[in-house]
């Protein structure tokens, strides 16, 4: 009754205050003296037509033209962003790419009237100031990466190889401005100008490109790692002062003009240094966790880096200096600093920077090299670039006492451009140094230096392999253990998967564990990195605490985790692999279901195991795509941990479905022997009468252990049975045919391990 009333109330109320405004509307058209020329112009035009009107207003408001720019450039930078992490190059190269496909190069040339539509002409200047935002905030946060303490006792061989790969390129690529400042300088620009300019684009190193390739290449704990690391910060900080004195130069067209602008950028630098850094270092001690840097406490830091910004567009040497500057004196403590990136840096990298780089590509007119002389032109200019940078910091880390081999892999690294160069040709751009001609053979040039990284890294390391200390005998010895892989992605459920694999190995003297874990490299930096392996590791080495086990922990960085797991799976020579299984997105809902298969369709190689029968269209499986895909492309023994509230490992159930459930005898084995587990083997399909060969192994595995393994013959399982078992102990084939019918018990059971065998 009381619902009733309720719902009677509510409908009384709505339709009451409803008749109340149409009849107050209606009283207050009458009042309106513009309501005969409103309604003559409505009656000249179709409900219809005053609706294409409005939605066509709609649809070009700079508002709605600016988020559809944003949805595009987002969606378009991750998809190449993605093929060129598939491919093993940095995703980089693929927002650049994405940047030019958007521009005049390619999608203005194809599809014009979609092009102007989208990046009509007078929507540029919102998408350029919101770039620059992204800008702002990126170097912000690399001004942070930088660690400054690496450079002590580093500093001479670091400075030594760091300046040389500075110097040589800039001399090459001021030699270079003589050959091309007739032809090619706009008008009105003095030499000087556009001979700094060429010189400090040949010079920049992309210090975040670097760094990532570092990690992913498991370099960050050598000591060429640290080696590149650091010369690369010493040469971020030395192109960035060259860089403003450049500016400055420009800006005031002669040296001797620029001095009053070097002046006063030296004294911003030496109040930010002495006077704002101390007071910052006092603020990061106080306020060094989540809970204590609250909004006020961040203000303070945000309102900092845009009085740095707008102190150098003022000064004049351009605000990213200001904004790189305010990053590089933030509170050294690591932990602050990891913290503040991790606020800044999703927002920086993933919504804004890939505006940059659409914005740089509509500046991007390749078609304007339309003859084979410009052509030639951009080869020499890319031809100078790698010749100075690779051959100057190769040389210098020679000098310094480094290997050919070191030395060589120090000029690859150096070489990398990337996203700091466009930063440093669109300045040029907007001063007006650069015509759109050189502008898009430096984007080239940006391009190939980058694209070339990783292929030279991997032809020096095949002419000039690491020499192996592992001696023969320990070869030997490896080959001939046990060894179990437990990649994980969530430390909780990778202790338990640990125990689980430790289960199986317990009192094997020859048998080893090894816990890998791999972090995406977009979502790492120089100050999380350290941090991320602690935390990734601390639950295992907790359980190593509580009862003795000894496994062998190793963190790596992956650009494509997917494909690193299955290459470490295939060429690891491991006896078994534990993997952690999540539940799939296309499960539940009907749109969960269209996405599955149409990811099917997109997939390649997943349609062809669809044609070839391999994977149905439409599979009833809770196993998410990379257990599948592991499944696809893996050959040896896998297990795959169903996590259900896991504590211990002390029952364990196992059910026989057909003969081929044999094989699990084995790991039943493992668990009674190693771990002194009971286990309770069901067979629900009068295996052991089939086999009487198996019947005997197995009354011999109970004389062995006759406490812990128990038999029982039934073809049904009663799930109040299982649900009071640690683990549940199944095989693969069983399990879909358990999940295919929907059997009764499978809601029931514990956590469980599924064996591929």
């Amino acid at each position: 009754m009381a619902r009733f009333r309720s719902s009677l109330f509510y409908i009384i109320t709505i339709g009451v205050g409803l008749g109340l405004m149409w009849w107050i509307a209606q009283q207050g058209l009458a009042l309106d003296p513009l309501k005969g020329a409103v309604e003559g112009a409505m009656s000249e035009k179709t409900p219809w037509q005053v609706f294409l009107d409005t939605y066509h207003h709609n649809l070009t408001h700079p508002l709605a033209i600016l988020l559809l720019q944003i949805l595009t450039i987002i969606v378009t930078a991750r998809a190449f962003g993605f093929v060129c992490q598939k491919v093993g190059l940095p995703t980089v190269i693929g927002e650049i790419a994405a940047g030019i496909f958007l521009g005049p190069s390619f999608l203005a040339q194809q599809f014009p009237a979609y092009s102007a539509f989208l990046f009509p002409a007078p929507s540029l200047g919102n998408l350029q100031f919101l770039s620059q935002i992204g800008l702002i905030l990126f170097m912000f946060v690399i001004g942070m990466e930088l660690n400054l303490n690496v450079l002590k006792g580093r500093a001479r061989d670091a400075v030594v190889v760091s300046h040389a790969s500075i110097i040589l390129p800039f001399t090459l690529g001021f030699a270079l401005a003589y050959f091309l400042y007739e032809k090619f300088a706009p008008g009105g620009v003095h030499f000087l100008s556009f001979a700094l300019f060429i010189g400090i684009s040949m010079s920049i190193t992309a210090f975040p490109v670097l760094a990532r390739i570092v990690q992913e290449r498991g370099l960050h704990r050598t000591k060429l790692g640290a080696l590149v690391i650091t010369c690369a910060a010493a040469d971020d900080i030395t192109a960035w002062c060259l860089l403003a004195v450049v500016i400055a130069v420009v800006k005031a067209g002669s040296i001797v003009s620029a001095l009053y602008t070097v002046l006063m950028a030296v004294g911003y630098v030496f109040i930010m240094l002495r006077v704002i850094r101390p007071f910052l270092r006092r603020l990061g001690e106080v306020y060094a966790d989540r809970e204590s840097l609250s909004k006020p406490v961040v203000a303070v830091f945000f309102l900092l880096l845009l009085l740095s910004s707008y102190a150098t567009e003022v000064i004049g040497i351009h605000a990213l200096f200001g904004a790189f500057l305010a990053g590089v004196i933030m509170p050294p403590n690591m932990k602050f600093r990891s913290i503040f990136i991790e606020k800044v840096e999703d927002v920086a990298i993933v919504l804004l920077l890939p505006l940059f780089f659409v914005f740089t590509g509509l500046r991007t007119q390749i078609g304007l090299l339309d003859n084979v002389g410009l052509w030639k032109v951009c080869f020499a200019i890319v031809a100078v670039a790698v010749t100075g940078k690779f051959i100057g910091s190769a040389l210098a880390a020679r000098f310094v006492g480094q290997s050919w081999r070191e030395s060589l892999m120090v000029g690859a690294l150096m070489n990398t451009r990337g996203l700091m160069e466009l930063i440093v040709l669109n300045i040029g751009y907007d001063l007006g140094v650069l015509t759109p001609e050189i502008f898009a053979m430096l984007v080239i040039m940006a391009l190939v230096t980058t694209f070339m990284t990783g292929p030279s890294l991997s032809l020096i390391d095949r002419l000039l392999p690491a020499k192996r200390t592992r001696t023969e005998q320990e070869a030997v010895q490896e080959a001939r253990r046990f060894k179990v892989l437990v990649p994980f992605s969530d430390p909780d459920r990778g202790r338990n998967m640990v125990r689980v694999a430790h289960a199986f190995i317990a009192r094997n003297e020859n048998a080893s564990i090894t816990a890998l874990h791999f972090s995406p490299s977009s979502e790492l930096n120089e100050f999380t990195l350290a941090e991320r392996e602690t935390q990734s590791f601390r639950p295992i080495r907790k359980e190593m605490r509580r009862q003795p086990m000894a496994v062998d922990t190793v963190f790596q960085v992956s650009s494509d985790i997917e494909k690193d797991v299955v290459n470490t799976l295939n060429t690891g020579g491991f006896d078994l692999a534990i993997v952690g299984a999540g539940r799939s997105i296309y499960e539940g809902t009907l749109l969960g279901r269209i996405v599955g298969v149409t990811s099917r369709i997109i997939n390649p190689e997943r349609l062809i195991d669809t044609i070839t029968g391999k994977e149905p269209l439409f599979e009833q499986t809770d196993l998410d795509d990379r257990i599948r895909q592991l499944l696809r492309e893996t050959r040896l023994p896998l297990g795959i941990y169903l996590e259900k509230g896991f504590e211990r490992l002390e029952r364990v159930v196992v059910p026989l479905f057909s003969l081929a459930d044999s094989a699990l005898l084995t790991y039943v084995q493992k668990l009674a022997h190693n771990q002194r587990a009971r286990v309770i083997v069901i067979d629900a399909a009068d295996v052991f009468h089939q086999s009487p060969e198996l019947l005997a192994t197995f009354e011999a595995m109970q004389a062995a252990a006759p406490d812990l393994l128990e038999l029982k013959r039934s073809t049904t399982i009663d799930p109040e049975r299982i649900s009071d078992q640690d683990l549940l102990l199944i095989s693969l084939d069983s399990w879909r045919r358990a999940v295919a019918q929907r059997s009764p018990w499978l809601p029931a059971a514990p956590s469980m391990l599924i064996m591929r065998t």
